[in-house]
């Protein structure tokens, strides 16, 4: 298991090239955009002391919660946990380590006042959805804003408040209505989520708009670009469901503890060797070649449905000298098509 670790840190670590994806030009002033989200993978019930779980009077269900953290610009994993269900993503969010010129993107489950004073203490910025029962201050009065009231006046808004804390930390907060189709589709979703009870009138008004808080106090950088760069976190969405659906990670059969660590671990590292050490230097050669986008998801299942092509792929990145075997690899009419986004080609 520690040889495993050991690997693990090893391929994180690695000075990979850096992916050069198109980030939004608001962001080009972050040296790091961190997503970081959970999933969970149910164990067998005998780990159910060590990873904790739902017990009731009917069934015994035994989870553990996987953490990652995935920097977009390398487009590198820096770090992964294996974690007891307990150990939610709000108890999760100190852990992560952030500086100066960071960008952390990540659900309301993370998200504290104290996570938010964090950032700005480290020179680093944040955005969250805003979160139901946050309070927020005026920052000249000190006295709690009537986030409704607010919106019913002003239905876009764009305006510096104070978080209740002891820093009273300052950030801005952005709202803007949406469509009846996407409010009443939130109402719906969250009616049926919240089993017994009937949400609360002001949670259903407020699902009729958008409304972020952020650290990035430039106003030139407004709610459709906020929007956009919260978007980058649907990656990390995509990866979770690689992972599941094509690499079979929540797939766990009745193992012991340490042998589900070494299953765990031995899973991580093929995911790296996938990502870090073909899928980055394809997503270059691809572009230089072809002028077109590697798709991660496309790659990756393609790899898996194919293992065999595994050796001549990683062949063709060892003798990239070779132009016209790389060029093989990568041509459009050799290489299935459907590696490629559908973007249009550069000049």
């Amino acid at each position: 298991m520690l040889f495993l670790q050991a690997i693990l840190a090893r391929l994180i670590k690695h000075n990979f090239p850096r992916q050069q994806i198109d980030v939004i030009s608001k962001t080009s002033n972050y040296k790091r955009i961190l997503l970081q989200d959970s999933a969970i993978i149910k164990v067998p019930k005998k780990l159910f002391e060590k990873f904790s779980g739902v017990s009731n009077s009917h069934s015994t269900v035994c989870n553990n919660r996987v953490q990652c953290v995935y920097e977009v610009i390398s487009g590198k994993f820096i770090d992964f946990s294996i974690d007891p269900y307990s150990k939610n993503d709000l108890l999760s969010a100190p852990g992560l380590q952030i500086g100066k010129c960071d960008l952390v993107l990540r659900d309301r489950g993370y998200s504290t006042n104290g996570e938010i004073e964090r950032h700005v203490s480290c020179g680093a910025d944040c955005i969250y959805r805003h979160k139901m029962k946050s309070v927020y201050l005026n920052p000249e009065s000190a006295k709690p804003i009537d986030l409704l009231k607010v919106l019913r006046k002003n239905s876009r808004i764009d305006m510096v408040v104070c978080l209740n804390n002891k820093e009273r930390t300052q950030v801005r907060l952005l709202a803007e209505p949406v469509s009846d189709q996407i409010a009443n589709k939130r109402r719906r979703k969250a009616k049926s989520e919240i089993k017994g009870h009937n949400p609360c009138e002001e949670l259903l008004e407020l699902m009729g708009y958008t409304i972020f808080i952020t650290t990035i106090m430039d106003t030139k950088v407004d709610l459709g670009q906020i929007i956009k760069i919260y978007g980058l976190r649907w990656k990390i969405e995509i990866i979770f469901k690689i992972w599941k659906s094509h690499l079979s990670f929540d797939e766990v059969h009745n193992v012991s503890h340490k042998q589900l660590w070494v299953l765990l671990l031995a899973r991580f590292i093929m995911i790296l060797m996938y990502t870090h050490l073909m899928y980055i230097p394809y997503f270059h050669e691809v572009h230089k070649y072809c002028g077109r986008y590697l798709s991660m998801m496309k790659f990756i299942t393609y790899l898996t449905n194919n293992p065999e092509k595994i050796t001549s792929l990683l062949s063709g990145l060892m003798n990239r000298k070779d132009k016209n075997k790389l060029l093989n690899l990568l041509n459009p009419s050799r290489v299935p098509s459907c590696f490629y986004h559908i973007l249009p080609r550069t000049s």
